[in-house]
Protein backbone atom coordinates (compact mmCIF):
# COMPACT_ATOMS: atom_id res chain seq x y z
CA UNK A 1 0.00 0.00 0.00
CA UNK A 2 2.88 2.46 1.30
CA UNK A 3 4.59 1.55 -2.23
CA UNK A 4 1.63 2.47 -4.05
CA UNK A 5 1.60 6.08 -2.93
CA UNK A 6 4.92 6.22 -3.54
CA UNK A 7 4.53 5.43 -6.91
CA UNK A 8 1.37 8.10 -7.53
CA UNK A 9 3.68 10.93 -5.84
CA UNK A 10 6.82 9.84 -8.36
CA UNK A 11 4.34 10.32 -11.23
CA UNK A 12 2.73 13.39 -9.93
CA UNK A 13 6.20 14.91 -9.38
CA UNK A 14 7.35 13.80 -13.35
CA UNK A 15 4.02 15.26 -14.61
CA UNK A 16 4.68 18.89 -12.67
CA UNK A 17 8.18 18.90 -13.76
CA UNK A 18 7.23 17.74 -17.53
CA UNK A 19 4.68 20.75 -17.38
CA UNK A 20 6.89 23.27 -15.88
CA UNK A 21 9.62 22.71 -18.73
CA UNK A 22 7.34 23.07 -21.32
CA UNK A 23 5.79 26.02 -20.21
CA UNK A 24 9.36 27.21 -19.84
CA UNK A 25 10.36 26.76 -23.15
CA UNK A 26 7.48 27.66 -24.80
CA UNK A 27 8.07 31.47 -22.82
CA UNK A 28 11.94 31.30 -24.32
CA UNK A 29 10.57 30.60 -28.08
CA UNK A 30 8.31 32.81 -27.20
CA UNK A 31 10.66 35.65 -26.77
CA UNK A 32 13.45 34.58 -29.07
CA UNK A 33 10.97 35.43 -31.64
CA UNK A 34 9.56 38.61 -30.32
CA UNK A 35 12.72 40.22 -30.21
CA UNK A 36 13.87 38.79 -33.61
CA UNK A 37 10.87 40.28 -35.14
CA UNK A 38 10.94 43.75 -36.44
CA UNK A 39 9.30 46.81 -35.04
CA UNK A 40 5.73 48.11 -36.81
CA UNK A 41 5.56 51.49 -38.25
CA UNK A 42 2.41 53.41 -38.25
CA UNK A 43 2.10 54.98 -41.52
CA UNK A 44 -0.07 57.68 -43.48
CA UNK A 45 -0.35 58.91 -46.84
CA UNK A 46 0.43 62.62 -48.26
CA UNK A 47 -3.15 63.65 -48.59
CA UNK A 48 -4.35 67.12 -50.42
CA UNK A 49 -6.77 69.32 -49.33
CA UNK A 50 -7.60 72.74 -47.46
CA UNK A 51 -5.66 74.06 -44.38
CA UNK A 52 -5.57 77.47 -42.90
CA UNK A 53 -3.05 78.71 -40.27
CA UNK A 54 -4.73 80.89 -37.31
CA UNK A 55 -4.16 82.84 -34.15
CA UNK A 56 -6.57 82.30 -31.47
CA UNK A 57 -7.29 84.49 -28.86
CA UNK A 58 -10.37 85.78 -26.90
CA UNK A 59 -12.47 89.01 -25.99
CA UNK A 60 -15.51 90.73 -25.66
CA UNK A 61 -18.56 91.25 -27.88
CA UNK A 62 -19.47 94.93 -27.34
CA UNK A 63 -22.03 97.67 -29.97
CA UNK A 64 -20.20 99.20 -32.17
CA UNK A 65 -21.15 102.71 -30.81
CA UNK A 66 -22.02 102.35 -26.46
CA UNK A 67 -23.09 105.66 -25.22
CA UNK A 68 -22.98 106.55 -21.19
CA UNK A 69 -26.43 108.66 -20.36
CA UNK A 70 -25.59 110.15 -17.11
CA UNK A 71 -27.09 113.53 -15.39
CA UNK A 72 -25.40 116.35 -14.93
CA UNK A 73 -27.29 117.45 -12.06
CA UNK A 74 -28.63 116.41 -8.57
CA UNK A 75 -31.93 115.15 -8.09
CA UNK A 76 -34.47 112.68 -7.43
CA UNK A 77 -35.56 110.44 -10.27
CA UNK A 78 -39.20 111.37 -11.08
CA UNK A 79 -40.47 109.83 -14.34
CA UNK A 80 -38.65 106.95 -16.29
CA UNK A 81 -39.64 106.57 -19.95
CA UNK A 82 -37.32 103.45 -21.51
CA UNK A 83 -36.43 100.63 -19.66
CA UNK A 84 -34.10 97.61 -20.33
CA UNK A 85 -33.92 96.54 -24.42
CA UNK A 86 -36.57 99.56 -25.10
CA UNK A 87 -35.98 101.07 -28.53
CA UNK A 88 -35.27 104.92 -28.31
CA UNK A 89 -34.82 107.68 -30.85
CA UNK A 90 -32.05 110.91 -30.90
CA UNK A 91 -33.78 113.22 -28.66
CA UNK A 92 -36.48 110.88 -26.80
CA UNK A 93 -37.26 111.72 -23.54
CA UNK A 94 -36.07 108.71 -21.40
CA UNK A 95 -36.40 110.20 -17.87
CA UNK A 96 -37.27 113.39 -15.62
CA UNK A 97 -35.66 114.67 -12.48
CA UNK A 98 -38.05 116.54 -10.44
CA UNK A 99 -37.38 119.99 -11.16
CA UNK A 100 -39.01 122.34 -8.09
CA UNK A 101 -35.75 123.34 -6.92
CA UNK A 102 -34.86 124.02 -10.82
CA UNK A 103 -37.76 125.79 -11.30
CA UNK A 104 -37.74 128.05 -8.07
CA UNK A 105 -34.39 128.82 -8.85
CA UNK A 106 -35.60 129.74 -12.00
CA UNK A 107 -37.97 132.55 -10.95
CA UNK A 108 -35.48 133.54 -8.48
CA UNK A 109 -32.87 134.67 -11.75
CA UNK A 110 -35.85 135.94 -13.22
CA UNK A 111 -36.53 138.42 -10.42
CA UNK A 112 -32.80 139.62 -10.25
CA UNK A 113 -32.88 140.25 -13.64
CA UNK A 114 -35.80 142.60 -13.28
CA UNK A 115 -34.49 144.28 -10.36
CA UNK A 116 -30.65 144.94 -11.97
CA UNK A 117 -32.86 145.63 -15.34
CA UNK A 118 -34.59 148.53 -13.34
CA UNK A 119 -31.68 149.60 -11.35
CA UNK A 120 -30.37 150.15 -14.63
CA UNK A 121 -32.79 152.28 -16.20
CA UNK A 122 -32.37 154.34 -13.14
CA UNK A 123 -28.56 154.45 -13.44
CA UNK A 124 -29.09 156.04 -17.07
CA UNK A 125 -31.61 158.53 -15.98
CA UNK A 126 -29.57 159.74 -13.32
CA UNK A 127 -26.81 159.82 -15.72
CA UNK A 128 -27.94 161.80 -18.46
CA UNK A 129 -29.24 164.52 -15.69
CA UNK A 130 -25.52 165.00 -14.49
CA UNK A 131 -24.68 164.86 -17.91
CA UNK A 132 -26.87 168.01 -18.69
CA UNK A 133 -26.01 169.97 -15.30
CA UNK A 134 -22.52 169.46 -15.85
CA UNK A 135 -22.75 171.31 -18.93
CA UNK A 136 -24.03 174.10 -17.74
CA UNK A 137 -21.16 174.23 -14.63
CA UNK A 138 -24.00 173.43 -11.99
CA UNK A 139 -22.58 170.26 -10.58
CA UNK A 140 -18.87 169.29 -9.38
CA UNK A 141 -17.37 167.24 -12.44
CA UNK A 142 -17.09 164.29 -9.06
CA UNK A 143 -20.61 163.97 -9.17
CA UNK A 144 -20.62 163.53 -12.66
CA UNK A 145 -18.37 160.68 -12.32
CA UNK A 146 -20.16 159.09 -9.67
CA UNK A 147 -23.16 158.83 -12.02
CA UNK A 148 -21.57 157.02 -15.05
CA UNK A 149 -19.88 155.03 -12.82
CA UNK A 150 -23.11 153.79 -11.06
CA UNK A 151 -24.59 153.18 -14.73
CA UNK A 152 -22.13 150.91 -15.61
CA UNK A 153 -22.20 149.42 -12.57
CA UNK A 154 -25.79 149.15 -12.75
CA UNK A 155 -25.58 147.71 -16.45
CA UNK A 156 -22.61 145.20 -15.20
CA UNK A 157 -24.78 143.90 -12.73
CA UNK A 158 -27.74 143.09 -15.54
CA UNK A 159 -25.12 140.88 -17.08
CA UNK A 160 -24.56 138.44 -14.27
CA UNK A 161 -28.52 138.46 -13.84
CA UNK A 162 -28.62 137.65 -17.41
CA UNK A 163 -26.14 134.75 -16.94
CA UNK A 164 -27.27 133.48 -13.72
CA UNK A 165 -31.28 133.50 -15.78
CA UNK A 166 -29.42 131.42 -18.35
CA UNK A 167 -27.74 129.40 -16.03
CA UNK A 168 -30.79 128.56 -14.18
CA UNK A 169 -33.02 127.81 -17.69
CA UNK A 170 -29.71 125.11 -18.85
CA UNK A 171 -30.04 123.68 -15.13
CA UNK A 172 -33.96 122.97 -15.55
CA UNK A 173 -33.74 121.82 -19.05
CA UNK A 174 -31.17 118.90 -17.39
CA UNK A 175 -33.84 118.09 -15.73
CA UNK A 176 -35.00 116.61 -18.53
CA UNK A 177 -32.77 113.31 -20.01
CA UNK A 178 -32.62 112.62 -23.50
CA UNK A 179 -31.00 109.99 -25.95
CA UNK A 180 -28.10 111.40 -27.65
CA UNK A 181 -28.58 109.02 -29.98
CA UNK A 182 -31.24 106.59 -31.70
CA UNK A 183 -30.64 102.38 -30.77
CA UNK A 184 -31.74 100.19 -27.70
CA UNK A 185 -31.35 100.35 -23.93
CA UNK A 186 -28.86 97.67 -22.60
CA UNK A 187 -28.80 98.95 -19.29
CA UNK A 188 -30.57 101.16 -16.27
CA UNK A 189 -28.94 101.51 -13.60
CA UNK A 190 -31.87 103.79 -11.71
CA UNK A 191 -35.37 103.90 -10.49
CA UNK A 192 -37.90 106.48 -9.88
CA UNK A 193 -37.69 108.07 -6.64
CA UNK A 194 -33.81 107.34 -6.49
CA UNK A 195 -31.97 110.13 -5.62
CA UNK A 196 -29.33 111.23 -8.30
CA UNK A 197 -25.76 112.87 -7.14
CA UNK A 198 -23.72 114.68 -9.44
CA UNK A 199 -21.35 116.63 -7.14
CA UNK A 200 -18.12 114.78 -7.80
CA UNK A 201 -19.17 112.73 -11.27
CA UNK A 202 -21.96 112.13 -13.49
CA UNK A 203 -23.99 109.07 -12.41
CA UNK A 204 -24.79 106.82 -15.34
CA UNK A 205 -28.83 106.36 -15.35
CA UNK A 206 -28.30 104.67 -19.15
CA UNK A 207 -25.92 102.55 -21.64
CA UNK A 208 -27.52 102.96 -25.34
CA UNK A 209 -26.55 101.03 -27.97
CA UNK A 210 -26.77 102.42 -31.58
CA UNK A 211 -27.05 99.09 -33.30
CA UNK A 212 -27.05 95.55 -31.93
CA UNK A 213 -26.84 94.16 -35.65
CA UNK A 214 -23.42 95.67 -36.07
CA UNK A 215 -20.62 94.34 -33.31
CA UNK A 216 -16.78 94.17 -32.73
CA UNK A 217 -14.60 92.15 -30.73
CA UNK A 218 -11.91 93.32 -28.43
CA UNK A 219 -9.51 90.22 -28.51
CA UNK A 220 -6.38 90.55 -26.68
CA UNK A 221 -3.37 89.24 -29.49
CA UNK A 222 -0.40 88.57 -27.40
CA UNK A 223 2.84 90.11 -28.84
CA UNK A 224 4.35 86.88 -29.84
CA UNK A 225 1.18 86.69 -32.34
CA UNK A 226 0.57 90.22 -33.07
CA UNK A 227 3.10 90.56 -36.04
CA UNK A 228 1.16 88.60 -38.15
CA UNK A 229 -1.88 89.73 -38.03
CA UNK A 230 -3.48 92.30 -40.74
CA UNK A 231 -6.22 94.99 -41.13
CA UNK A 232 -8.69 92.86 -43.35
CA UNK A 233 -8.01 89.29 -42.19
CA UNK A 234 -10.85 86.75 -41.90
CA UNK A 235 -12.08 85.55 -38.68
CA UNK A 236 -13.96 82.57 -36.98
CA UNK A 237 -15.36 82.60 -33.65
CA UNK A 238 -17.50 80.67 -31.00
CA UNK A 239 -19.22 81.38 -28.42
CA UNK A 240 -20.33 79.62 -25.40
CA UNK A 241 -24.21 80.24 -26.20
CA UNK A 242 -24.24 78.66 -29.31
CA UNK A 243 -21.14 75.95 -29.34
CA UNK A 244 -22.08 73.83 -32.35
CA UNK A 245 -22.28 77.36 -34.33
CA UNK A 246 -18.85 79.14 -35.54
CA UNK A 247 -19.60 82.87 -36.34
CA UNK A 248 -17.13 85.01 -38.59
CA UNK A 249 -15.85 88.40 -38.88
CA UNK A 250 -13.43 90.59 -39.74
CA UNK A 251 -10.05 92.56 -38.31
CA UNK A 252 -10.74 96.31 -38.96
CA UNK A 253 -8.19 97.79 -36.36
CA UNK A 254 -5.21 96.47 -34.60
CA UNK A 255 -4.17 99.42 -31.27
CA UNK A 256 -0.94 100.47 -30.71
CA UNK A 257 -1.60 100.64 -27.21
CA UNK A 258 -0.46 97.68 -25.10
CA UNK A 259 -1.89 96.29 -22.41
CA UNK A 260 0.06 94.24 -19.75
CA UNK A 261 -1.52 91.71 -17.19
CA UNK A 262 0.89 89.29 -15.47
CA UNK A 263 3.98 89.88 -17.19
CA UNK A 264 1.93 89.17 -20.34
CA UNK A 265 1.48 92.19 -23.23
CA UNK A 266 -1.23 91.92 -25.27
CA UNK A 267 -2.69 94.38 -27.98
CA UNK A 268 -6.52 94.97 -28.64
CA UNK A 269 -7.82 93.85 -32.03
CA UNK A 270 -10.91 94.71 -33.23
CA UNK A 271 -12.91 92.62 -35.29
CA UNK A 272 -15.88 93.93 -36.61
CA UNK A 273 -18.94 91.38 -36.52
CA UNK A 274 -22.24 90.99 -38.94
CA UNK A 275 -25.09 90.33 -36.27
CA UNK A 276 -28.35 90.73 -38.32
CA UNK A 277 -30.64 87.84 -36.60
CA UNK A 278 -29.10 89.21 -32.66
CA UNK A 279 -28.05 86.02 -31.62
CA UNK A 280 -25.21 87.60 -29.95
CA UNK A 281 -25.20 89.35 -26.68
CA UNK A 282 -22.74 92.61 -25.58
CA UNK A 283 -20.91 91.10 -22.91
CA UNK A 284 -20.49 87.24 -24.41
CA UNK A 285 -16.84 85.97 -24.20
CA UNK A 286 -15.60 84.92 -28.32
CA UNK A 287 -13.24 82.63 -28.78
CA UNK A 288 -11.63 84.06 -31.79
CA UNK A 289 -9.33 82.27 -34.62
CA UNK A 290 -7.96 84.90 -36.64
CA UNK A 291 -7.18 83.21 -40.08
CA UNK A 292 -3.62 84.46 -41.05
CA UNK A 293 -3.19 82.19 -43.70
CA UNK A 294 -5.52 79.95 -45.88
CA UNK A 295 -4.48 77.22 -48.63
CA UNK A 296 -7.93 75.95 -50.37
CA UNK A 297 -5.89 72.68 -51.91
CA UNK A 298 -2.52 71.96 -50.74
CA UNK A 299 -0.35 68.77 -49.65
CA UNK A 300 -0.10 68.34 -45.99
CA UNK A 301 0.86 66.16 -43.66
CA UNK A 302 0.59 65.39 -39.67
CA UNK A 303 1.98 67.04 -37.71
CA UNK A 304 3.30 63.77 -36.09
CA UNK A 305 5.50 63.10 -38.85
CA UNK A 306 7.51 65.83 -38.14
CA UNK A 307 7.77 64.63 -34.55
CA UNK A 308 9.00 61.19 -35.39
CA UNK A 309 12.04 60.28 -34.82
CA UNK A 310 13.49 56.70 -34.93
CA UNK A 311 16.08 54.40 -32.82
CA UNK A 312 19.09 55.78 -33.03
CA UNK A 313 20.34 52.28 -34.90
CA UNK A 314 17.72 52.64 -37.53
CA UNK A 315 19.04 56.25 -38.07
CA UNK A 316 22.63 55.02 -39.14
CA UNK A 317 21.06 52.35 -41.26
CA UNK A 318 18.26 55.70 -42.84
CA UNK A 319 21.83 57.88 -42.70
CA UNK A 320 23.47 55.38 -45.00
CA UNK A 321 20.69 54.64 -47.41
CA UNK A 322 20.65 58.46 -48.32
CA UNK A 323 24.03 58.59 -48.95
CA UNK A 324 24.08 55.36 -51.28
CA UNK A 325 21.17 56.99 -52.94
CA UNK A 326 23.35 60.75 -53.33
CA UNK A 327 27.16 59.90 -53.47
CA UNK A 328 27.95 63.33 -54.59
CA UNK A 329 25.66 65.58 -52.39
CA UNK A 330 23.84 66.83 -55.27
CA UNK A 331 21.01 67.08 -53.23
CA UNK A 332 22.80 69.81 -51.22
CA UNK A 333 22.14 73.59 -51.82
CA UNK A 334 24.81 75.60 -54.08
CA UNK A 335 26.48 77.79 -51.78
CA UNK A 336 26.40 81.17 -52.30
CA UNK A 337 23.67 83.51 -51.63
CA UNK A 338 22.37 85.53 -49.22
CA UNK A 339 22.94 84.21 -45.78
CA UNK A 340 19.08 85.79 -45.00
CA UNK A 341 17.83 83.43 -47.56
CA UNK A 342 20.23 80.25 -46.20
CA UNK A 343 18.55 81.51 -42.85
CA UNK A 344 14.46 81.19 -44.23
CA UNK A 345 15.45 77.79 -45.92
CA UNK A 346 16.79 76.13 -42.95
CA UNK A 347 13.71 77.18 -40.83
CA UNK A 348 11.49 75.58 -43.64
CA UNK A 349 13.12 72.51 -43.90
CA UNK A 350 12.55 69.63 -41.78
CA UNK A 351 12.81 65.82 -41.76
CA UNK A 352 9.98 63.22 -42.16
CA UNK A 353 10.31 59.35 -42.44
CA UNK A 354 9.63 57.19 -45.73
CA UNK A 355 9.94 53.42 -45.52
CA UNK A 356 12.20 51.73 -47.79
CA UNK A 357 13.41 48.43 -48.63
CA UNK A 358 16.74 47.06 -47.26
CA UNK A 359 18.46 43.21 -47.24
CA UNK A 360 18.01 41.80 -43.84
CA UNK A 361 21.38 39.57 -42.99
CA UNK A 362 22.59 36.83 -45.69
CA UNK A 363 19.00 35.76 -46.24
CA UNK A 364 18.45 38.73 -48.42
CA UNK A 365 15.02 39.23 -47.47
CA UNK A 366 14.10 42.31 -47.91
CA UNK A 367 12.76 44.14 -44.67
CA UNK A 368 11.44 47.88 -44.58
CA UNK A 369 13.29 50.92 -42.67
CA UNK A 370 12.17 54.40 -42.48
CA UNK A 371 14.79 56.59 -44.43
CA UNK A 372 14.83 60.58 -44.04
CA UNK A 373 13.49 62.80 -46.14
CA UNK A 374 14.36 66.12 -46.48
CA UNK A 375 11.01 68.58 -47.38
CA UNK A 376 10.01 72.25 -46.99
CA UNK A 377 7.02 72.89 -45.22
CA UNK A 378 4.71 75.88 -45.84
CA UNK A 379 1.80 76.92 -42.96
CA UNK A 380 0.29 74.45 -40.29
CA UNK A 381 -2.54 74.43 -37.90
CA UNK A 382 -3.14 72.25 -34.56
CA UNK A 383 -3.21 68.86 -36.61
CA UNK A 384 -1.67 68.84 -40.11
CA UNK A 385 1.46 71.15 -41.78
CA UNK A 386 1.41 72.03 -45.61
CA UNK A 387 4.52 70.49 -47.99
CA UNK A 388 6.18 72.51 -50.24
CA UNK A 389 8.88 70.04 -51.81
CA UNK A 390 9.80 66.82 -51.05
CA UNK A 391 6.68 64.76 -51.09
CA UNK A 392 4.78 63.68 -53.74
CA UNK A 393 0.55 62.99 -52.76
CA UNK A 394 0.03 59.40 -51.78
CA UNK A 395 3.34 58.66 -50.35
CA UNK A 396 3.58 56.85 -47.06
CA UNK A 397 5.38 58.37 -44.37
CA UNK A 398 5.78 56.90 -41.08
CA UNK A 399 4.04 58.88 -37.72
CA UNK A 400 4.71 56.60 -35.48
CA UNK A 401 6.65 52.99 -34.17
CA UNK A 402 5.69 49.81 -32.17
CA UNK A 403 7.77 48.27 -30.25
CA UNK A 404 8.52 44.98 -31.21
CA UNK A 405 7.66 43.00 -27.98
CA UNK A 406 3.89 44.47 -28.48
CA UNK A 407 3.72 42.86 -31.75
CA UNK A 408 1.35 40.35 -33.41
CA UNK A 409 2.21 37.61 -35.25
CA UNK A 410 -0.74 37.68 -37.20
CA UNK A 411 -0.76 41.80 -37.62
CA UNK A 412 2.97 41.44 -38.67
CA UNK A 413 2.04 39.31 -41.14
CA UNK A 414 -0.76 40.78 -42.47
CA UNK A 415 0.79 44.17 -43.19
CA UNK A 416 3.85 42.45 -44.50
CA UNK A 417 7.19 42.85 -42.62
CA UNK A 418 5.68 44.69 -39.68
CA UNK A 419 4.53 47.76 -41.25
CA UNK A 420 1.25 48.77 -40.09
CA UNK A 421 -0.63 51.62 -42.06
CA UNK A 422 -3.83 53.48 -41.35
Amino acid sequence: MAKQRRWRWVKRLVGFLLIMGTAGFGGWYYLQQTDSSPPEYQTVAVSRGPLAQVVTANGQLNPVIKVQVGSQISGTIDKLFADFNSKVKEGEVIAQIDAATYQAALENAEADLARAQAALELAEVNHSRAKSLRAENLIPSSDYDKARADMHEAAALTKISQANLAKAKVDLARCTIRSPIGGVVIMRNVDVGQTVAASLNAPTLFIIANDLAKMQIEAKVAEGDIGVIDVGQEVDFTVDAFPGQTFHGRVTQIRNSPAVDQNVVSYDTIIEVSNPKLKLKPGMTANVSIIVARRDETLKIPNAALRFRPPASTQKKSASLLAAADPAGKSKKKSGGSSHKKEKDKKSERSVYVLSSEPAGTNAIPQLQPKAVQIKTGINDANSTEVLEGLKEGEEIVVSMVSANTAVGPVSALFGGGVKKH
